[in-house]
């Protein structure tokens, strides 16, 4: 079990930190359990491309549904209806439904989703404002006080 972490000393010194501080919440209440499925991964695929894999064994496509909603990537898979009837010997695929949630950075964007062989892939790309991309400032050099008195006296 995990310790809970006391952040009201940092809450009320610091302004515009209230999402990480949601974050940071969210992970020390984790329930281990819920997290355990669908197992997943993420990948970096690129300089700025990301893709999260999730094994969904037993759900179709029309059974899944990826939302994303104020930087919260949202991930359905909704239960199935067994054959009635079935008597199972050994039930080892989960049938049940989930509900997996990832924050996503503010310029992580989700780019598409494709079912393939049992996964789910859901492709995210970051896009940096250009406001927010490195640029080069040009220095301009000053003119030597000499130019500048002559200047001055002409």
């Amino acid at each position: 079990m995990r310790s809970a972490f006391d952040l009201s000393p940092l809450m009320r010194s610091t302004i515009g930190f209230d999402r990480a501080f949601r974050l940071l919440d969210a992970a020390t209440r984790a329930d281990e359990g819920a997290l355990s499925y669908p197992p997943y991964n993420i990948e970096k695929s690129g300089e700025n491309t990301y893709r999260i894999s999730m094994a969904v064994a037993g759900f179709a496509p029309e059974q899944l549904d990826v939302t994303v909603k104020e930087n919260v990537l949202v991930i359905v898979g909704k239960g199935r209806d067994d054959a009635a009837g079935t008597h199972y010997l050994h039930r080892g695929i989960a049938a049940r439904a989930f509900e997996r949630r990832f924050e996503l950075a503010d310029t992580i964007k989700v780019v598409g989703a494709r079912f393939e062989n049992g996964l789910l892939h859901v492709d995210l790309v970051r896009e940096v404002p250009e406001a927010k991309k490195p640029r080069q400032i040009a220095i301009e050099a000053a003119e030597p006080a000499a130019q500048l008195e002559h200047q001055a006296a002409a």
